[in-house]
């Protein structure tokens, strides 16, 4: 439910959408979601200063608080 919700809104805000992919990796303690974007989209995922990915972290950290799991956002390019 949150990779699809992280996947949805970075293609909402992405120039290349069909470059977005998301893997997600669980363990224990984290689930780590890693967002693959194209060069040209990391900065408008990322936004000035980190607001956009702290935006998204934000409501991440919502969904942890309902359902406990501990989540992790890193946006690497393709």
């Amino acid at each position: 439910m949150i990779a699809d919700f992280v996947a949805h809104f970075a293609k909402l805000v992405a120039t290349h959408p069909e470059d977005v992919k998301v893997d997600v990796n669980t363990s224990d303690e984290i689930t780590q979601i890693v967002l693959y974007a194209n060069q040209a989209d990391i900065g408008k995922l990322i936004g000035k200063e980190g607001k956009m990915i702290g935006a998204i972290k934000t409501v991440i950290s919502g969904c942890k608080a309902k359902d406990g799991v501990s989540y992790r956002i890193n946006v690497e390019a393709i």
